[in-house]
């Protein structure tokens, strides 16, 4: 199913750390699906060259805009809400794409200071972000949360222990947020979106197998040669998340390289019911022991 298949018409969108990578993609998705979109990042640069860019593919009707913003802030991230929510009355999407690996190495010796810091921008940076714009889409009614996860979320990650933590938290936090908001028709959802070919792969390489371990330093450059998983996965994933055809699937982690996910809403009340993808707790019974 292309990206086409998921009308965003009428729908605005916030998109962290949009100015790059998997964040920039998800950005020209939702462009070309028809909604408008505000980028937010850190480096200003990048983030106007992103808008200007996108702006040429928006139809008549739609709006492209950025702001600067530091997501592991919360006066930031109540800035880029409070000027989301002023710019675009129809706003009914957040997809919280920040993050960042944080230091590798063992915990005992990594920067503590870059270990505080991944887990402001991956963890707070994502609570921040929900916690301004939820009173709106409460108003409103309804609402589409999309978070990112990842690997880390769902296996331990040796040597890059920051990451693996945050991750998981976003998870058990889209679940829980999925629960509270419930009411409200506000779907809360996160991705897997593959392993990647960005700026994320090219800090592992450069860290080399002392700090990330042999290991996952040779996947990693297996990863680079072989292409890593298709942006494009990942961002038709949220585009489905933030259109109408998700009403209703909420609380669950999706991969989009390996989950059937364009065909969930033929299964939406099975899904509903069930605990599939879902992180939960294994125990013996589970794998035939007792």
């Amino acid at each position: 199913m292309s990206e086409t298949n998921y009308n965003l018409t009428g729908r605005a969108a916030v998109i962290t750390g949009a100015n790059q990578g998997l964040g920039r993609e998800i950005a020209g998705h939702f462009v070309r699906a028809g909604a408008s979109v505000l980028l937010t990042a850190r480096n200003a640069e990048l983030l106007e060259a992103a808008r200007a860019e996108l702006a040429r593919e928006a139809r008549a009707g739609q709006r492209v805009l950025a702001m600067t913003g530091d997501v592991a802030d919360q006066a930031s991230c109540d800035a880029v809400a409070a000027f989301a929510v002023r710019e675009f009355p129809e706003l009914s999407i957040l997809v919280n794409n920040a993050g960042v690996y944080g230091p590798k190495g063992p915990i005992e010796d990594v920067d503590w200071d870059e270990w505080v810091r991944a887990i402001e921008i991956n963890l707070f940076g994502t609570v921040y972000m929900c916690r301004a714009l939820i009173p709106h889409f409460k108003a409103r009614g309804y609402g589409k949360i999309v978070n990112l996860s990842g690997g880390g979320a769902t296996a331990p990650l040796p040597r890059i222990s920051a990451y693996a933590a945050s991750k998981a938290a976003v998870v058990r936090m889209t679940e829980t947020l999925a629960e509270e908001l419930r009411e409200w028709r506000i779907d809360v959802n996160a991705i897997a979106p593959g392993a990647l070919n960005t700026r994320l792969l090219d800090e592992v390489l450069e860290a080399g197998p002392e700090k990330v371990g042999k290991q996952f330093y040779e996947r990693s450059l297996k990863q680079r040669d072989e292409g890593g998983a298709p942006l494009d996965k990942g961002a038709a994933l949220a585009a489905f998340l933030a259109a109408a055809d998700s009403d209703g699937i909420t609380g669950k982690l999706l991969s989009a390289v390996w989950d059937d996910w364009k065909n969930l809403p033929g299964r939406r009340e099975q899904i509903a019911k069930s605990d599939v993808y879902t992180l939960r707790r294994i125990v013996p019974e589970d794998r035939g022991m007792k």
